[in-house]
């Protein structure tokens, strides 16, 4: 399988397909013919262009459906065959990709003009986007790619439209055609913002007036490369109609070199619109250096060759760390950050405190937001040895390649560090460093399964250790309760590749925490609710409206701006915090408490009045505790 996309876009180019529809004319389609029913009528035709793209080097291809929707269909006498034509492209493409490449369901704007739309009602509009999305992911896309809209009020409309009946990634692309502005005179950074705010996950440009002018749009949209990454398929420069065949002047060498200016402003996703050919897209391979056809040897690393999800369940076991947790009391874990400069005292000091109040573990982040500091495994082994606490290491596959990790997972097992949680990390760019760039050889589930690896007694080589690792493998969950299946789909694939226990984002909400507790019930794995004592109302601000995945109840910050005073706020925020640990204390597996801004005697307290409260361990706990290592 491919890796997560929007992970793999975080730090790595992807290229996509060129032309769909005037390559079709190039191949002697009749010009101005519909080129959607094709779908219909010469599949094998569609099929082999698919084929074209990706043996040029298209690690993503779009389906044959840009004009796909009732308004364009119903005007070529084709109302009744939305669903039809839909569905067969989507099938086409996903035949013709495998498992290795993407698949964007391709979705154009309606084609109603401005007078058309006031007289429209927009109920119908989004019934048209409605009908066209359900078909593409009934036949099997990876994802959304609405592309060459022309008004941003349409684009919103079909992404809020997506957005209510999926959580598939969505790029939204716009047209513009002169000075990095729509047709109506909108500014690309308005548009990128408002699709971003709307749900998109990536947003960039198409179409237009050629490359140069695309490469206006993308800097005016290189301030949202901190949030999202960017896209750019330009057309091959004006066309020329000679005969009967459109001729685009733009040659594909002049393309990769403005395509790398693009992608220096931001922009991940790169491909070709109007003009563009299979040449143009080996062209840009071999120009911007994308390895061909990487995603095969990410997956082999991510988990899919050789072992199925069962065969590779049976091998997993508990690790030492969860193992060893007492059944009879709430598992607590703390997590500390260590420290920006080479003074660890204080750190120290809070394990201390943190251990007396009755704390299992202390975990440690490696670098979290690509903020420099203090290496957390051998904090983690000060920890251990000075303290006398369990600790757990975040590892990220950000900073070092898959040789360094392999180190690192050694370290760990030669130090005596239990557990691990392994994450993808921040994007590098976030860094406080300069110059410092993401390696990613692989994300989490690599980094699961490489570890598992190593609880087996091998390497990723094959190669014998001597010894198996026993280490307790956790990862990240960021739960949402308003679409969680994605996530939880992705939970359910690190399960199956070696995970044990969760640590979740910060939660709010008892109702939420219950909400997630059902949905996750089937998962043999150890589920800790990420608790975060808020400190302030601005606080509370920021997070909410700044940190993604995090959601904090608008009734929540309401409370705590009733009060004037920080100390009042600080009050308040914990109550609040202590009302929700009491409610969700008595059904969760475990907690996971997160020190704000590393105000380590915050989460000592709280640490000290949960086992004041007495809570036990859970049934899942006790089992986990009980079985031997497999």
């Amino acid at each position: 399988m491919r890796p997560d996309f929007i992970e793999y876009l975080r730090d790595k180019v992807l290229l996509g397909d060129g032309a769909i529809g005037t390559y079709l004319y190039a191949k002697g389609i009749e010009l101005g013919r519909d080129t959607d029913r094709l779908n219909l009528s010469e599949p094998d035709l569609i099929y082999s262009i698919h084929e074209e793209y990706i043996r040029a080097g298209s690690q993503l291809i779009e389906t044959n459906t840009f004009g796909a929707n009732r308004f364009q269909l119903q005007s070529a006498g084709l109302a009744g065959r939305i669903r039809e034509i839909n569905l067969a492209g989507a099938s086409i493409a996903r035949r013709a990709a495998g498992n290795d490449i993407y698949v964007a369901g391709s979705i154009g704007p309606t084609g109603i003009d401005d007078l058309e739309r006031e007289e429209q009602a927009a109920a119908d509009i989004e019934t048209s986007f409605r009908e066209q999305i359900e078909a593409l992911l009934e036949g099997g896309v990876d994802l959304l790619l609405f592309e060459t809209f022309t008004s941003l009020e349409e684009l919103l409309s079909a992404i809020k439209t997506a957005r209510a009946i999926t959580d598939v990634p969505i790029i939204a692309q716009m047209a513009y055609p002169a000075h990095g502005k729509t047709s109506r005179g909108v500014d690309a950074l308005t548009c990128g913002l408002a699709a971003v705010e709307a749900g998109a996950d990536v947003t960039g440009g198409n179409c237009g007036r050629g490359v140069s002018t695309l490469l206006t749009a993308i800097e005016h949209l290189s301030p949202l490369k901190e949030r999202v990454p960017l896209s750019a398929f330009p057309n091959a420069g004006f066309p020329e109609i000679v005969g009967h065949r459109m001729v685009y002047p733009a040659q594909p060498a002049y393309m990769g070199q403005v395509l790398t200016e693009m992608i220096k402003l931001g922009v991940r996703l790169v491909g070709g619109c109007c003009g563009t050919t299979p040449t143009h897209i080996h062209e840009f391979q071999q120009l911007l250096r994308i390895k061909k056809r990487p995603l095969a040897k990410v997956a082999a690393l991510e988990g899919d060759a050789g072992l199925t999800a069962s065969k590779e369940k049976e091998k997993i076991g508990r690790g030492r760390l969860l193992r060893e947790l007492s059944p009879d009391r709430l598992p607590i874990f703390v997590e500390l950050d260590p420290p920006t400069h080479l003074d660890v005292s204080g750190v120290i000091k809070g394990a201390y405190s943190l251990k007396e109040s009755g704390a299992d573990v202390i975990t440690l982040g490696e670098n979290p937001l690509a903020v420099l500091r203090a290496d957390n495994m051998a904090l983690a082994h000060r920890i251990q040895e000075e303290v006398k606490i369990k600790t757990v290491i975040h590892l990220t596959g950000r900073d070092k390649n898959l040789l360094g990790l392999q180190a690192q997972i050694m370290g760990a097992h030669i130090l005596g560090i239990q557990g691990i949680l392994a994450v993808t990390g921040d994007p590098a760019s976030s860094s406080d460093q300069p110059g410092v760039s993401g390696v990613f050889d692989v994300q989490s589930f690599g980094l699961i399964r490489t570890i598992n690896l190593f609880n087996q007694g091998r390497n990723l080589a094959g190669r014998d250790m001597k010894e198996n690792c026993d280490i307790s493998i956790g990862g990240a969950f960021s739960y949402r309760p308003s679409r969680p299946e994605n996530q939880i789909r992705r939970l359910e694939r690190k399960a199956a590749l070696g995970m044990s226990f969760v640590m979740t984002q910060p939660l709010f909400s008892a109702e939420t925490v219950e909400k997630m507790i059902e949905q996750t019930a089937h998962l043999d794995l150890l589920l800790l609710p990420g608790i975060f004592p808020l400190i302030s109302a601005r606080n509370a601000d920021f997070l909410h409206h700044e940190v993604p995945g995090i959601t904090i109840p608008a009734e929540t910050r309401k409370k705590l701006w009733r009060f004037d005073k920080v100390e009042d706020q600080r009050k308040a925020a914990m109550e609040i915090t202590w009302n929700l640990i009491s409610r969700i204390a008595p059904i969760v597996d475990g907690l996971y408490l997160i020190s704000p801004l590393n105000k380590w005697k915050i989460t000592s307290r709280l640490t000290k009045d949960i086992r004041q409260a007495g809570w036990g361990g859970s049934g899942r706990i006790k089992n986990f505790s009980t079985v031997e290592n497999g």
